[in-house]
């Protein structure tokens, strides 16, 4: 260990220490894992390698979020845009890296690791890689740790008109008049019918790679959330810097709008 390495240890110690007497940790934590490529290019590397990095710092990220008690994580993997844009081999490169990462947290993260829930469009994901999201969340069921959504497919607004549709299509299935359902819709009633329908909202967002925009991510959920941009690219993001995003968070007054 360096001198630099034993220097973090402290501060992260220090950070952690403060984190305990101040409280107000948040109960659910947004992540927009931004930066593989970038990182991978800077670096000389393949940008498939840049994703594999990624995919493994998730491993440290959760147990971050174990250690001190965060019962939410919702990490954006993989947008709608993505889906469309990205060039087939990269996107057939990075599916694959998606795949065995939520194999490999199913497996090992029992018995007390995080429940998987996959969220996004995932009928418009291929077939084996929704198969596989799928077999990852029944395979998880039984995990005690907390619930972690796994946003692929995902896309603010698609997620938002795909709460609007299965609540028309609910009232349909009643019977109802137009004019009776339309007086029905409520923002509550259209929030039951999110893809993470039944956990908390994100009390706080963290973006790296340093990019300060939201690009779509949960924006119905985050209309009272907390925001933490990163300078560092995903893959080296450090126990340090998550610790940081937390004190940033403990530090403010949270209003919700009063």
């Amino acid at each position: 260990m360096g001198p630099s390495d034993l220097l973090y240890r402290l501060y992260e110690r220090r950070l952690a220490a403060d984190l305990r007497r101040r409280g107000g940790l948040p109960r659910h934590v947004g992540v927009i894992l931004d930066g593989n490529r970038r990182w991978a290019r800077e670096l000389g590397m393949g940008t498939s390698e840049g994703h594999r990095r990624g995919a493994a710092q998730i491993d440290h990220l959760l147990a971050w979020s174990a250690e001190v008690g965060i019962p939410v994580v919702t990490l954006w993997l993989l947008s709608t845009e993505n889906l469309l844009q990205r060039h087939p081999a990269e996107l057939a490169d990075l599916l694959q890296i998606i795949e065995a990462k939520v194999v490999q947290l199913a497996r090992d993260g029992a018995p007390d690791g995080y429940r998987i829930v996959p969220v996004g469009q995932l009928d418009a994901l291929p077939e084996r890689t929704r198969s596989t999201l799928l077999a990852a969340e029944r395979a998880s069921r039984g995990h005690s740790g907390g619930t972690l959504h796994v946003a692929v497919g995902y896309g603010g607004r698609e997620e938002i008109a795909d709460a609007v549709r299965r609540l028309l299509a609910e009232y349909g299935d009643k019977s109802l008049e137009l004019g009776e359902a339309a007086g029905m819709v409520t923002p509550d009633e259209i929030a039951r019918h999110l893809y993470t329908a039944g956990v908390p909202d994100p009390d706080l967002i963290i973006r790296t790679s340093g990019e300060v925009r939201l690009s779509g991510f949960l924006l119905w959920q985050s209309a009272h959330a907390e925001y933490y941009f990163a300078d560092t690219y995903w893959p080296d993001f450090r126990k340090v810097d998550f610790l940081r995003a937390l004190r940033s968070y403990a530090q403010r007054r949270r209003r919700f709008g009063r």
